[in-house]
C-alpha cells in the first residue's frame, strides 16, 4: 500500500493498509483531499470525513488483513467519492443488524456503520461468517446515487504503485460495454498500454464488441501492448457479445452457481496482426459477467458464497478480488448485470 501524499487522487484511487488505529487520521485527511479536489462543498465534505473515520474504525476493530480503497467515482456529469473496505475475517453473521445504531460486538457505543449508511449517498456490503466482510460506500454532493450495472477493482502486485490492469465502462449509442485489459508486464510501461487502451475505448465509436477490439488494436501500436476483451450486455435480447484478445478471463455466472467460460483468441492488442473474431452467448435474468486479469485465480464458485449475487457488481468484485487475487501480479475483476 502506499504513502499519502498532497497530489490529486487519480481516478485508479490510493490503496491503505490498515492495521492500527493511526492509519484512520491518513485515510481521513486523504479523503477530506479528494473531496477538496471534486468541489464537493464543506457539509459533503464532513460527511465523507465521518464516513472514511468510521470504515477504517471498524477496520481496526473487526478486521483481519484489512484495506480500504478511496478514489473518485463519475457518473452522469457528477462526481462523488467511493470507498470500499475489504477484510479477511472473521465476518459478520447479519450486516442488516450490524448496520443498524446501537448495535455493537465489542462494547463500544455501536453507531459506526449506522452513521456511515447515514452520510452515504449509497452503500452495499457483504459478509461470511469466517471469510471476511466488503463495504462499498459512495458520497456524492447532491443526489442520492443509484448503483451502476457495472463495478470493478484494480490492485497492483505488492511493491507497485502503478497497476498494468485496468478496466471502463460505457453506453454508446444504447450499448452497454465493459471492457478489462491487462498491460504486458508490471509498473508504468504496462500502465500506459492499458491507459491507452482505456482511452480508445471511451473515444471508440459505437460498434459491437469486435469492432472495438479491432479499433484498440490500431489505437495501441505506440505501446507495448495488452491483453483485452470488451463485452457488451443485451439483457433484453437475452444475449452477451464478446470479443477477446489474450488472457482475460471471461465468464456468465448465473444464480445457480453454473458458469459458462466465454471464448478470447491468441493475440496481443497493439501488435501483429490478431485474429479478432466475436461470439455471441445467452444471458438470462439474474445472470452475471465476470472478467478478471490473470493476477486473479479461477478457483472461486459463486456456491461458496450464499447471497453474493443479490449484492451488487462493485461488492461482488471486491469480494473476488480479495479471495482469488494473487499479490504476485496485478490484479483487476469486473462484474456486469442487466439494469433495471
Amino acid at each position: 500500500m502506499v504513502a499519502v501524499s498532497a497530489e490529486p487522487v487519480t481516478d485508479s484511487g490510493i490503496w491503505f493498509r490498515v492495521e492500527a488505529s493511526s492509519a484512520a487520521s491518513a485515510v481521513r485527511r486523504a479523503a477530506e483531499r479528494l473531496g477538496a479536489q471534486l468541489e464537493m462543498g464543506e457539509a459533503r465534505i464532513a460527511d465523507l470525513a465521518i464516513v472514511a473515520a468510521e470504515l477504517t474504525s471498524n477496520l481496526v476493530k473487526h478486521a483481519d488483513d484489512g484495506v480500504l480503497l478511496l478514489r473518485p467515482v463519475r457518473r452522469a456529469g457528477q462526481a462523488g467519492v467511493e470507498l470500499v473496505a475489504i477484510d479477511s475475517g472473521p465476518g459478520m453473521a447479519d450486516l442488516t443488524v450490524s448496520s443498524q445504531d446501537g448495535h455493537s460486538t465489542t462494547g463500544t457505543l455501536g453507531i459506526g456503520l449506522g452513521a456511515i449508511v447515514r452520510q452515504a449517498s449509497w452503500f452495499d456490503g457483504y459478509s461470511l461468517p469466517g471469510r471476511g466482510t466488503v463495504l462499498a460506500v459512495q458520497v456524492w454532493p447532491a443526489e442520492t446515487a443509484r448503483p451502476s450495472w457495472a463495478g470493478a477493482l484494480t490492485r497492483p502486485l505488492t511493491g507497485e504503485t502503478v497497476s498494468g490492469d485496468g478496466y471502463a465502462v460505457r453506453v454508446a449509442d444504447g450499448r452497454h460495454q465493459v471492457l478489462v485489459s491487462d498491460g504486458l508486464g508490471h509498473g508504468p510501461l504496462a500502465g500506459a498500454a492499458t491507459d491507452a487502451a482505456l482511452a480508445a475505448f471511451r473515444d471508440a465509436p459505437a460498434g459491437p464488441p469486435a469492432t472495438v477490439v479491432g479499433h484498440l488494436h490500431r489505437s495501441m501500436s505506440h505501446t507495448r501492448g495488452a491483453a483485452l476483451a470488451v463485452a457488451e450486455l443485451a439483457p433484453t435480447a437475452g444475449v452477451l457479445h464478446y470479443a477477446g484478445l489474450g488472457n482475460i478471463s471471461g465468464l456468465v455466472v448465473e444464480g445457480d452457481g453454473h458458469r459458462r467460460g466465454l471464448v478470447s483468441l491468441p493475440g496481443i492488442a497493439g501488435h501483429q496482426r490478431p485474429t479478432i473474431r466475436e461470439y455471441d452467448y445467452p444471458f438470462r435474468p439474474g445472470a452475471r459477467l465476470v472478467m478478471h486479469s490473470d493476477g486473479v485465480a479461477d478457483r472461486w464458485r459463486l456456491a461458496d458464497y450464499p447471497g453474493l449475487e443479490e449484492r451488487s457488481p462493485l461488492v461482488m468484485a471486491a469480494t473476488l478480488l480479495r479471495d482469488a487475487g494473487v499479490r504476485r501480479d496485478d490484479a483487476c475483476v469486473l462484474v456486469a448485470r442487466s439494469w433495471e
